[in-house]
Formats: structure tokens, C-alpha cells, sequence
């Protein structure tokens, strides 16, 4: 069980929602780093003390430094202070909450220490999952996952005594804000349109994430990485009540489901906890209340971004980090309205064409990949 932890990405959701986790349980904060929310870092300094903070950019520090009253912590800014809270050596745990490809580089950091990792930066995975996986093993790191689905088929397989008696694992997810609308509908569907996902609160790339069913895509590879299946055993289903998070099936035709309300302390706790589970603050479900529960199949059509990502599960190498990157990209230029909805999976493809295919990517490989992939998306 943690207890000492850092946190990269704390003012975020996820980051926000572990610490009011953390609130209920006797874990101290060593380290907290954020991107440029100087005001939330700060109440959070004041609660829970750190060590060690950093920030997004040297601006955001100078001001973070200015708000805090002497003793301050030690301030840090950029990837220096990410990979400095991920390696504090009084930290068992790290909870990697951070958006995007800068996470890699500090995982990479604390598995080769051997600490815990609490796994809520997919991209981590979809970039460069086998390297990740080899890090962890040859230092003894564990990765528990965070991600509702992924803390699901974790959960599942706890019972399970070996790889080769599971069939498939089924990853569910919500459909988005834009489920059972036809490709022609989508057309013209905004920013706004894509916010509003219809289960959880989230920060705004992953919510984009899910209303192209990309996220669902990226956690098929993640899953692949993590549980060391091929893709053809990775599958998904529209579930819209987000009430099962996920499912195994095994080779005897057992089918093994965690249910839970939706609310990310549940993973979140389980993570800082295992093996054992606590208390949570999170509300319990309601069987005899709850809606029905539905599945239904993706619609590849109306839905690219997913038919896309199953395509380089399939091809892997650094088509993954290519895909990631261009990506970003592309919802950070929705986000400010500079392309449309469908622009999105355009500018992947683009990528995907543009940047030269590579098996087996080393780690310089793979971060030249992920930005060439950035600036064929910018092009």
C-alpha cells in the first residue's frame, strides 16, 4: 500500500480527485506538479505540504513562488521538475495524471527506481508500452492502472492464474455525446458539442477523446500493452450507462464484469491501496435503482478516429506514437476552433502517411516519430 506519494498533474481531474482520495487516506504528498493553474497549485500547497512542486513553464513558477509564504517548497518547472517529482526518493508511489507524451519520460524515470506507478497517462502506454513494460519488469515496478476500464480488467484478472486462460478482455465505453448519430449529423457538430459527454467529468483532450471514440482506441492498445494480448483479443462495446467498466472472458466461457457507479476515486483508491481496498469516498451502486444495462457495437463509419486506432493496434511500432501526437494535435487545434470535428482524423491519416514507419522504435526513435507527427498535424 502507498504511502508517500507524488503526483504529476495534480490540478487536473484525475489529480484532483486522487487527492481528495489521499484526504481519507494516511498517505502524505511529497510532490505535486501541475501546468500553468498557479491559484489550485497553491490552495493544494497549503493543504498538503509537499516537498517538492513543479509547473508547467518558468513564468508559472515565478508566480507559484510569489503566492506562497516562506517556508516554501522546493519550486521546479518543466520536464527538470516533472522527472525530479517522479524520482524523489521518499515516494513509493507515483500517480501519473499528466496529459500526453510528457508523461513518458518521468514513468520511464520511476520504474527504473522501482516505485509503484499509478497509470492515468495512456499515451504512456500507446507510445511506448513495450518499453514501458520492460523497465517495469526489470526493476520490479508495479503499474496498476487507473483508467476506469483498464482498473476493470485489473480487477478481473486478479483471479486469474495465467494469460493463457483468458479468451479476450472487453473493454466498454460510454459512446460519447455523439452515440447513434450518423456520419452526414456529425458534419458540423463544435467544440462545445464535444464537451459534453454524457458520465463523467473530465479534462477537455480526453472528453474530444471520447466523443471521436479515440480514447476508446488508445486504451485497445494500452490494453494490449499492459495484459500482453494480441489486438484480435482486445475488444469494445458501446455500454452507455458507464456502470460496467470493463469485462474478461475466459477460455472455459466464464465472463468475469466489475460494476461501479462512475466515479474515478473507485480505480484511483485501488491503485494507491492494492491489494487490499479501504473505505471510499465515492457513493456505492445501487443495483435496484440503477438503469438498464445496454451494449451495442462501435460505428467504425460515423466514428474514423476508432477505425484508425485499430488499424495501428494492429500495425504497431511507431505508428502508435505517430498516431498519438498528430492527435494532440489535431484536439488542441479543434479545442480552438481552428479545424472541425472531422478534420481530426484527417490529420492523423495525414501523419500516419507523412512519417516514416519504424518495428521496433528505440526511445529517441519514438520521440522523433511523435514529433514528426506533431508538425505534419500543424502543417
Amino acid at each position: 500500500m502507498t504511502k508517500i506519494i507524488s503526483i504529476l498533474g495534480s490540478t487536473g481531474s484525475i489529480g484532483r480527485q486522487t487527492l481528495d482520495v489521499v484526504r481519507h487516506l494516511p498517505v502524505r504528498v511529497a510532490a505535486l506538479t501541475a501546468g500553468t493553474n498557479v491559484e489550485r497549485m497553491a490552495e493544494q500547497v497549503a493543504e498538503f505540504r509537499p516537498r517538492l512542486v513543479s509547473m508547467g513553464t518558468r513564468e508559472a513558477a515565478e508566480a507559484l513562488r510569489a503566492l506562497l509564504p516562506e517556508p516554501a517548497p522546493q519550486i521546479l518547472w518543466g520536464e527538470e521538475g516533472l522527472l525530479a517529482a517522479a524520482s524523489l526518493e521518499e515516494a513509493d508511489t507515483v500517480l501519473t495524471a499528466v496529459v500526453g507524451m510528457v508523461g513518458l519520460k518521468p514513468t520511464l524515470a520511476a520504474l527504473a527506481l522501482g516505485k509503484r506507478i499509478g497509470l492515468a497517462n495512456k499515451e504512456t502506454m500507446v507510445c511506448a508500452g513495450e518499453l514501458v513494460m520492460e523497465t517495469a519488469k526489470a526493476h520490479g515496478a508495479e503499474i496498476i492502472p487507473v483508467d476506469s476500464e483498464h482498473s476493470a480488467i485489473f480487477q478481473c484478472l486478479m483471479g486469474s492464474r495465467g494469460r493463457g486462460e483468458v479468451k479476450r478482455i472487453i473493454l466498454t465505453c460510454s459512446g460519447g455525446p455523439f452515440f447513434g448519430k450518423p456520419k452526414a449529423e456529425l458534419e458540423h457538430v463544435t467544440r462545445d458539442d464535444a464537451l459534453r459527454h454524457p458520465n463523467w467529468k473530465m479534462g477537455e483532450k480526453i472528453t474530444v477523446d471520447c466523443a471521436t471514440l479515440m480514447n476508446k482506441g488508445l486504451e485497445v492498445i494500452e490494453a494490449m500493452r499492459l495484459y500482453e494480448l494480441p489486438p484480435e483479443q482486445v475488444d469494445v462495446v458501446i455500454h452507455r450507462q458507464s456502470i460496467v467498466h470493463s469485462l474478461v472472458e475466459f477460455v472455459d466461457g466464464a465472463v468475469l464484469a466489475q460494476l461501479g457507479v462512475p466515479d474515478m476515486r473507485i480505480p484511483i483508491q485501488l491503485a494507491l491501496t492494492y491489494p487490499d481496498r479501504t473505505a471510499n469516498p465515492a457513493p456505492g451502486l445501487d443495483l435496484l435503482n440503477c438503469p438498464p444495462l445496454t451494449f451495442a457495437a462501435p460505428d467504425p463509419e460515423a466514428f474514423p478516429c476508432f477505425a484508425i486506432a485499430r488499424a495501428v493496434a494492429r500495425q504497431g511500432g511507431s505508428a502508435c506514437a505517430v498516431m498519438n501526437g498528430a492527435n494532440e494535435v489535431a484536439v488542441a487545434r479543434f479545442l480552438r476552433r481552428e479545424i472541425g470535428f472531422y478534420d481530426i482524423p484527417a490529420l492523423v491519416r495525414r501523419a500516419l502517411d507523412a512519417v516514416p514507419f519504424t518495428a521496433a522504435p528505440t526511445l529517441e526513435e519514438i520521440l522523433e516519430a511523435d514529433r514528426l507527427a506533431r508538425a505534419a498535424a500543424e502543417a
